[in-house]
């Protein structure tokens, strides 16, 4: 009894602010047990069982999270729905949990309830995604993403000059990952919703993390252990060059006959032209070393598409400076592969075509010429589907060209030259592009009277224009075929050195053609440029020799002091027009090593 008394008298002694210790046990278990159901509950809503439990989320975003990099990966670890749309910090997640009850009145309503639906409201949906993450620093993402855990050295070139930038000037992960879950909306933005939207903020800048600043002085552990190794340790590691032809193929020549007609001797597709390699003059090419160019095929990405954040992600970068290669190089092989499936920026894919070819490049010069060697192994014949026979060429097996352009970055004579190499020929409303201009509309033209229009529309630079639209806005077509500036603004732009200098070698007619791009494509003739080569044991060599100076108009008059933008592409497999592989941008120098593209001297 006594013991009984005294549990009771304790049960009822005044604690805080007057209450007894008996009322504040019970009210503590009940906040506990009340604590834990809510806390149950709340957890319950996070789980991917409760989030496809409707059938709106099952349907549509759900099917196509599974088939990204957060559902299944190499590591094994999978993001679920609450991993990105629900905060940890327990007051926002229960703020995200109020709001969410939006949601539930939609689904009351209907609002989503059918897959035609859902996509009516995609876009919406996925700005309000879009803009709380932006306003939170995408918070979400940087739970599993963060700067300061990432390793650089085991990034690929354009990830890490990505992440750099973004830290140094305040952009956040939204900025440039959307739609990495979901369907892709955000090409459906226009461009200045896109442009406010990955405006840098003052805030979301941070410090550099040590390993970061140890990559970017060249400290980190890949240089640490570059610098540590020897030439005598370590054998040189220059990629495979393409195989030389055979000795025995000189052969095939016989007296009087020359290389180029043995390489027209056969153009079919098991095409066993047996020719030598051109000497290039007195050229000593196995004191060269080779450099190997990845040539990818483009598709449809014009140079509207480029500027236009919606198609081109890299849009921002490009425009402020950097270069194609830049942050592309060693891309090249995915970038083709992904673009000659059809999966991105091809509405023509051709079956089998392969995606890149390696070209090994060699290049030297003398006192008057720049000689170029391109070795580069041939392919099994893939037809082109909408072409009669398969051939859009059937003439030339291949046809290789090469462009070139001052290197002026104070004072570039064509815009953007220096950064992304020929491309800036290519345009939206090109032959077999999305804005192509139909045979009606080139027929009745003004334009018919000043340029070539027989086959339609080929290459052209903006300094020919004096409009060039880029966004397609309210129905627009990309381009500015139709915008041609006066033949003084014309002759203007090419004493000026606005133009590219075009080099085109024909395999099956063997012609060198030496001409110029600037309100078309020029051909005048091979005056100040030869090639020779073909096809033997499955491999093409072909060899140029150009002039370094030259006075003709359209002509680039070469310096060694100079570097100079140069890019390249092959036509393989008797295409035409577009269905060609191009390079990135190269800088070429002559004996200097920081060159891409080092001419040595003979």
């Amino acid at each position: 009894m006594a013991k009984s008394s005294r549990i009771s008298g304790l049960m009822s002694r005044k604690a805080l602010l007057g209450t007894t210790i008996g009322a504040a046990l019970f009210f503590m278990i009940v906040g506990v047990i009340f604590w834990g159901g809510f806390n149950t509950a709340m957890e319950a809503t996070n789980t991917m069982e409760f989030c496809i439990s409707c059938h709106e989320m099952e349907e549509n975003v759900y099917r196509e999270y599974t088939t990204t990099v957060h559902y299944s990966n190499g590591s094994g670890v999978r993001a679920t729905c609450s991993d990105c749309h629900v905060p940890d910090p327990w007051v926002h997640k229960v703020v995200r949990k109020v709001q969410a009850s939006n949601e539930l009145l939609h689904k009351a309503l209907g609002s989503i309830d059918t897959p035609e639906k859902f996509d009516a409201k995609r876009l919406q949906l996925a700005k309000n995604v879009w803009k709380s993450m932006k306003a939170t620093d995408s918070r979400e993402c940087r739970n599993c993403h963060d700067f300061a855990s990432m390793n650089p050295e085991n990034q690929k070139k354009r990830s890490r000059k990505q992440h750099i930038l973004g830290m140094e000037q305040g952009n956040t992960c939204i900025d440039c990952h959307k739609g990495i879950a979901h369907k892709k909306v955000h090409d459906e933005l226009n461009e200045d919703e896109l442009v406010a939207m990955e405006q840098p903020r003052e805030e979301d800048k941070r410090e550099i993390p040590p390993q970061w600043q140890a990559f970017i002085d060249g400290t980190g552990a890949t240089a640490k252990v570059a610098m540590a190794t020897t030439a005598a340790d370590e054998p040189e590691t220059s990629p495979e060059p393409a195989p030389e032809p055979a000795p025995e193929a000189a052969a095939a020549a016989e007296p009087g006959e020359t290389v180029t007609e043995v390489a027209q001797a056969d153009t079919e597709d098991t095409a066993s032209t047996s020719a030598p390699a051109a000497t290039g003059g007195s050229t000593d090419w196995s004191a060269i070393e080779a450099y190997p160019v990845t040539m990818f095929y483009p598709g449809q990405t014009s140079m509207e598409w480029m500027l236009k954040g919606s198609d081109h992600g890299g849009k921002r970068a490009f425009v402020t400076g950097d270069r194609c290669y830049d942050c592309h190089e060693e891309e090249e092989v995915d970038i083709g592969d992904l673009i000659v499936s059809g999966e991105k920026a091809e509405a023509s894919p051709i079956p089998d075509k392969r995606g890149s070819i390696v070209v090994n490049i060699k290049t030297a010069y003398d006192t008057d010429n720049l000689y170029m060697q391109f070795q580069w192994e041939d392919s099994e014949h893939t037809p082109v589907p909408f072409v009669d026979g398969g051939k859009m060429d059937p003439d030339n097996p291949i046809k290789l060209a090469v462009m070139l352009t001052t290197d002026d970055e104070d004072n570039p004579q064509v815009e953007y030259a220096e950064r992304a190499g020929c491309w800036q020929t290519c345009h939206h409303d090109a032959n077999y592009m999305p804005h192509q201009p139909d045979e009606a509309t080139l027929a009745s033209s003004p334009l018919a009277s000043r340029l070539d229009l027989s086959i339609g529309f080929t290459k052209y630079l903006k300094e020919s224009r004096s409009e060039i639209e880029i966004e397609g806005k309210d129905g627009k077509m990309r381009g500015g075929w139709d915008k041609l500036k006066d033949q003084a603004g014309i002759d203007a732009a090419l004493a000026n050195g606005a133009f590219m200098d075009l080099l085109r070698y024909k395999s099956g007619t063997g012609e060198s053609e030496d001409g110029h791009i600037l309100e078309q494509r020029v051909m005048t003739g091979g005056q100040g440029v030869s090639f020779t080569g073909g096809l033997a044991d499955g491999v093409w060599t072909i060899e140029m020799v150009r002039k370094l100076t030259s006075d003709k108009p359209g002509d680039v008059s070469m310096s060694k002091d100079n570097w100079y933008n140069i890019g390249f592409a092959i036509h393989d497999d008797y295409t035409s027009s577009r269905f060609h592989h191009v390079s990135l941008g190269f800088k070429l120098g002559f004996d200097d090593e920081d060159a891409e593209i080092n001419a040595i001297g003979q």
